[in-house]
C-alpha cells in the first residue's frame, strides 16, 4: 500500500470525490482502521424545513455535507468491516483519573445533553443495544494497560460531561450522527461508550485510544467523535465561507499534520497542533478536538487516509 501523503489537492470535499474515497477503503475485517469523524451537532438532527435561514445551519444542519457524508459512511463501514461491535467516543464525555464503559444491556438509553432547542430535538430516536462482554473486554484492556476502569449500567448516572449535564445515556455526539449513519433503529451491531481522559492532554488521549488498538484485530470497529472547528463564542467559525482567516489556516494545518507519512513525525505535528495560531480561535475549550488523538492511538502506525476534508468536520481512517 502506498505511503505518499495525499496532497491538498486531491482531498475529497465533495460527495463524488468522498465516496471515491470511501470506495477505495480496503476490507479488512481482520484489522479494521480506526476512525475519526466529526459528529456534528443537534443541527444535524433539525427537521428539514428549519435548516436554511444562515451559513452555520446549512452548513452543519440535515442538508449540508457533513449529514450528507454521514450518510454515506455508515453503510461502507457495515459493507466492509462487518464489525462484531463499536466502541465510541465521544467529545460529550469526559472523565477524569478512570475511563467509564457504558453497559446498558438490551437497549441503550440516550442522553439528551442539550439545551435551547425547539421540542422535536428531545423526541428523537435511536434504538441500540449494548454489549456486556464488549464492556467487560474494554475494561480489561484498560486494566491490563494500568488505567483505572470501570463499567456503568443505565441505572447510574455516568457522570457530568463537562458542561453540565449527568445521566446515563449515549450522548448527542453519539446518537445523532448515528442516526444518519445507521438508522433509527441498529440493533445489529451493539455499541459500547468509552470516556475520554478529561484532563484533555493530547498525549493521555493518544494513550487511551493506544489501550484499544487490539480491539480491531478482534472485529471492533473503533470511533471516535468530534469537530476539528467549535467555538460556540464565534458562530462563523462553523462555515468556511464566514470563519475567518486563521481558523481556515488551522484546518488546514491539521490536514497537512494528519497526513504526514512518517508515523513518528506525524505525532509530533499532530501534538504541535494546539499550538497553532488558530487553535484557541477555533476551540476556546479543548473537548472537541482531543478525540482526534483518541483515534489516531488507536491506529497505531499505519497510513492514515483522509476520507473527507469537510471544512472543520473532516473523517480520517487511521491504521491503514
Amino acid at each position: 500500500m502506498s505511503n505518499a501523503p495525499q496532497s491538498n489537492a486531491t482531498l475529497p470535499k465533495t460527495q463524488a470525490e468522498w465516496r471515491k474515497a470511501l470506495e477505495e477503503l480496503p476490507s479488512s475485517p481482520e484489522k479494521i482502521p480506526s476512525f475519526f469523524f466529526g459528529h456534528g451537532s443537534p443541527f444535524l438532527a433539525f427537521p428539514e424545513s428549519d435548516a436554511g435561514g444562515n451559513q452555520v445551519t446549512e452548513a452543519m444542519g440535515p442538508k449540508g455535507p457533513l449529514a450528507t457524508f454521514l450518510k454515506d459512511f455508515g453503510p461502507v463501514l457495515l459493507k466492509k468491516y462487518k464489525p462484531k461491535g463499536i466502541v465510541i467516543f465521544s467529545a460529550h464525555w469526559e472523565t477524569v483519573g478512570e475511563r467509564v464503559v457504558t453497559d446498558y444491556g438490551d437497549s441503550n438509553p440516550l442522553l439528551m445533553d442539550y439545551f435551547g432547542f425547539q421540542p422535536a430535538l428531545y423526541q428523537l430516536k435511536f434504538h441500540s443495544r449494548g454489549d456486556s462482554a464488549l464492556s467487560q473486554r474494554v475494561v480489561q484492556l484498560y486494566k491490563e494497560a494500568g488505567h483505572l476502569a470501570r463499567t456503568t449500567s443505565r441505572m447510574e448516572a455516568r457522570g457530568e460531561d463537562g458542561r453540565g449535564f449527568a445521566g446515563p445515556g449515549l450522548d448527542h455526539g453519539v446518537f445523532v450522527p448515528f442516526r444518519l449513519m445507521f438508522g433509527e433503529e441498529f440493533l445489529e451491531t451493539p455499541i459500547v461508550e468509552v470516556s475520554i481522559d478529561g484532563s484533555l492532554s493530547p498525549e493521555k488521549n493518544w494513550a487511551v485510544g493506544k489501550v484499544v488498538e487490539q480491539l480491531r484485530r478482534e472485529g471492533i470497529l473503533v470511533l471516535s467523535g468530534g469537530l476539528l472547528v467549535h467555538n460556540l463564542r464565534d458562530w462563523s467559525a462553523f462555515a468556511e465561507q464566514s470563519a475567518k482567516s486563521v481558523v481556515k489556516e488551522f484546518d488546514k494545518a491539521i490536514l497537512d499534520a494528519v497526513t504526514v507519512p512518517e508515523p513518528n513525525a506525524r505525532k509530533e505535528q499532530m501534538i504541535k497542533l494546539m499550538q497553532h495560531p488558530g487553535f484557541r480561535a477555533a476551540h476556546p475549550r479543548a473537548e472537541h478536538f482531543v478525540p482526534l488523538y483518541v483515534a489516531a492511538g488507536a491506529g497505531g502506525d499505519g497510513e492514515v487516509r483522509v476520507l473527507s476534508a469537510i471544512y472543520g468536520a473532516p473523517t480520517f481512517a487511521f491504521g491503514l
